[in-house]
């Protein structure tokens, strides 16, 4: 067998939160390969976007991977944790729910828990979903703990949680310790990206200061630019704004306020929403918009007027465009983070988008020879993946009772993609949800949203009659009941941090 040798001289464009997570799992993983290099080029000149805080379960995942220490992580970061996301004001003004994660109630007979729901409505019952959810009622609370995977009759086995953090500063925890497993970073600004000259791979880049930085695979994490990927290899971008039309930004942290709960918080405004990450240290607030809707100025006053604390930077705009290059690998250069594609943190899928891209890129990592049946199968569970998040976002615009604005009248009157479409007619006439490929976000995640986003079913699984009225209610009481005396047993979240040793001292809340 002749096949070509590896590849083993690896080069990242562009630090932040993708290109440190690249180098961090390459030299965990590949580190080892005799001859294996990886180089990271940033510059301290070229700003990084650095809003994303928020993360899905995936990321305890990667962490993992990595060896970290949570407890070393949470101080590194001053991260607290995270139970599921509030989205306020999504159906109408007045209205919330929580999208928590792990799963709701008990499935009985080989059927999904939320049929013998639905029957308690039609029967009477006026139980909210998330009653049925540890994280959700956990998170209202303030509440955390560890999952308990190893007792099965706990409802914290049902429990599933992810992080928020600093994401500058995760950045440089992972560029610490990319570095001690022998990365190297080359400080510099890009001028010239050198090609060959009969395939058009990209041999190496030069920097401003006139020194040259050669590879054999590199990695585009150059940020909105797509440096690599997009300027260089001219490689087009599928817009998605007919489905997805904010196309901008204003993020600012704050000082402490408010309450404290392991929640990310999602508000809808008029021509958008507003995210709120609470972490030890401060708050992260940003506003999402449509700048067709509302200019800059008046969605930069609207986030302003809705902090919890002091601002503690000045207001950082942001234009962006949803959608993808329509391919991710080209020739040699792969593309990770906002150079790849960006779709809206909604529901905080771009750092999942990053760590996803990593594993993907580990599983079918090239040789020398880059072959294209890697790549293309790359391409194609990627794009698959983005279209599926695409989907989920649609649901939380297009599932809405709001008309107060020609924002909202837009969203809710624009066709669904095709997959979408299919999910909203299936669960609304029988509650069953579909869920292929594997994709993202799980039964309960499409059951929450559309539950809660007011998709209410017309009918359940004919099984869910196994159960009369008197013992329908019984069990669906029992659940609730359960589920409110575990929350009650649960510490704090900011005790618990304390008992794992992840709280920051006192004194950095009064350096924020």
């Amino acid at each position: 067998m002749n096949s070509p040798p590896p590849v083993t001289k690896i080069v990242i464009v562009g630090g932040g939160t993708a290109g440190w997570m690249t180098a961090a799992a390459l030299m965990r993983v590949l580190g080892a390969l005799p001859g294996m290099s990886v180089t990271l080029i940033e510059s301290d000149a070229i700003g990084t976007v650095g809003v994303g805080e928020a993360t899905i379960p995936q990321i305890i995942g990667f962490n993992r991977l990595l060896g970290l220490e949570e407890a070393d992580f949470m101080r590194e970061t001053r991260a607290t944790y995270k139970l599921g996301i509030e989205f306020v004001d999504w159906l109408r003004p007045g209205h919330a729910y929580v999208h928590p994660f792990g799963s709701f109630g008990i499935d009985m007979f080989g059927i999904e828990f939320q049929h013998f729901w639905l029957r308690g409505q039609q029967l009477g019952d006026t139980s909210k979903i998330d009653e049925y959810s540890i994280a959700a009622m956990a998170g209202k609370a303030g509440r955390f703990a560890w999952p308990r995977p190893d007792n099965p009759k706990s409802p914290l086995s049902k429990l599933s949680y992810a992080f928020q953090f600093d994401a500058g500063r995760y950045s440089q925890f992972l560029r610490r310790y990319a570095e001690s497993a022998g990365a190297a970073r080359v400080e510099g600004r890009i001028t010239t990206v050198n090609q060959n000259g009969e395939n058009g791979f990209v041999t190496g880049v030069t920097l401003e200061d006139g020194r040259d930085v050669e590879g054999e695979l590199f990695i585009d994490c150059s940020g909105f630019r797509s440096l690599l990927l997009g300027q260089t290899l001219q490689v087009p971008f599928t817009d998605w704004s007919k489905w997805l039309p904010c196309d901008s930004a204003v993020a600012v942290p704050c000082t402490l306020g408010g309450r404290m709960e392991p929640l990310t918080r999602s508000t809808a405004r008029i021509a958008g929403w507003q995210w709120r990450i609470p972490l030890q240290h401060r708050i992260g607030n940003g506003h999402v918009f449509s700048s067709s809707h509302i200019d800059r100025t008046a969605a930069t006053d609207l986030l302003l007027a809705n902090l919890d604390g002091k601002p503690l930077a000045d207001p950082n705009q942001i234009a962006f465009k949803a959608g993808h290059r329509v391919r991710i690998w080209d020739r040699n250069v792969v593309a990770l983070g906002l150079a790849a594609g960006f779709l809206e943190p909604l529901e905080s899928t771009s750092i999942h988008m990053v760590q996803s891209g990593i594993a993907r890129l580990l599983a079918l990592f090239p040789d020398s020879g880059f072959s294209a049946v890697e790549r293309d199968r790359f391409n194609h569970e990627t794009l698959r993946e983005y279209r599926d998040i695409r989907d989920f976002l649609i649901l939380h615009y297009r599932a809405s009772e709001r008309d107060d604005s020609e924002f909202w009248r837009y969203c809710r009157n624009l066709p669904p993609p095709d997959g979408l479409a299919e999910k909203l007619e299936l669960f609304g006439s029988s509650g069953r949800i579909i869920r292929e490929n594997n994709e993202l976000f799980t039964e309960d995640s499409w059951l929450s949203v559309m539950l809660n986003q007011g998709v209410k079913p017309q009918s359940y699984h004919p099984a869910a009659r196994m159960l009369d009225e008197a013992e329908t209610r019984k069990r669906l009481e029992h659940i609730r009941g359960v589920i409110a005396q575990a929350v009650t047993q649960l510490p704090r979240q900011t005790d618990f941090l304390r008992s794992i040793g992840g709280a920051i001292a006192v004194e950095e809340y009064l350096t924020a």
